[in-house]
C-alpha cells in the first residue's frame, strides 16, 4: 500500500491539471506559433512559467486503483501487477487464471 500522502498529492495534481488545462494549452499555442512576434511569444512563456508546475499533465503519476502502487502499472486495467495477480488468483478478473506448467 502506498503512502496516503503520495496518493493525495497525485489527486491534487489531477485537479490542478483539469483546472489549468485550457490556460496552459492557449499559452503553449502562442509560444509555438512562429508567425507571432518574438516579444509576444516571450510574454506567453513568462505567463506559462508562472503557472503552478503541478498543473502540467506530465506530473501526474499512474497509480494502481486498489493499492496506490506507482510501479508495475497496467494502463488498460488501471491496476498494478501485484493487485492484478491477486485478483486473478481469486477469480475476480474474467478470462484470467494463474498460469501453471
Amino acid at each position: 500500500m502506498a503512502k496516503v500522502s503520495s496518493i493525495q498529492k497525485n489527486l491534487n495534481r489531477k485537479k490542478l491539471v483539469a483546472r489549468d488545462e485550457s490556460k496552459r494549452a492557449a499559452l503553449k499555442d502562442i509560444v509555438m506559433n512562429r508567425s507571432l512576434a518574438p516579444d509576444e511569444r516571450f510574454k506567453a512563456t513568462i505567463k506559462l512559467s508562472k503557472l503552478p508546475r503541478n498543473g502540467a499533465r506530465i506530473r501526474i503519476r499512474n497509480r494502481c486503483e486498489l493499492t496506490g502502487r506507482a510501479r508495475g502499472y497496467y494502463r488498460k486495467l488501471g491496476l498494478s501487477r501485484i493487485a492484478l495477480r491477486q485478483l486473478s488468483s481469486e477469480g475476480q478478473v474474467p478470462g484470467m487464471t494463474k498460469s501453471s506448467w
